[in-house]
């Protein structure tokens, strides 16, 4: 059993496939998988949700609060596209943030918060610093 998310091939092995070498050939493209060759969005202009590149995002525990979300960004007509989804991207993050196995965060993100956290104390005291200068 194999699959695709974003440029990998996932392929689930059984202690009988390792005890035997290996047959397995890496292809880039598979030119008989139909999904691959529609992408993202199909020529009708729908939202293909068997497109590896969501790397399975629309199915599991919050694919539903995923599909509400992508679909309200993909139509949406505002002037800053997705900016009327913000609800719909909430209510995903929330899924997500009950399974964090299932959806690790960023620990990118994590790290820019302290840093962003430390760097917003430092202009305050600075500022503070300046008003006790002048005062005196």
């Amino acid at each position: 059993v194999s699959y695709v998310v974003g440029k990998d091939r996932i392929i689930f092995a059984t202690k009988e496939d390792h005890e035997t070498p290996s047959s397995a050939e890496l292809v880039a493209d598979d030119p008989d998988d139909p999904y691959e060759e529609q992408g993202l969005i199909l020529p009708n202009g729908d939202i293909n949700w068997n497109c590896p590149c969501l790397g399975g995002m629309a199915s599991g525990p919050c694919g539903e609060q995923f599909k509400s979300a992508f679909s309200c960004f993909h139509y949406s007509t505002e002037e800053i596209k997705g900016s009327d989804c913000v609800d719909q991207f909430r209510a995903m993050q929330e899924c997500m943030q009950k399974y964090p196995d299932l959806y690790p965060q960023e620990d990118e993100n994590e790290e820019k918060e302290k840093s962003s956290k430390d760097l917003e104390a430092t202009p305050m005291e600075a500022s503070a610093a300046k008003e006790e200068k002048g005062s005196s």
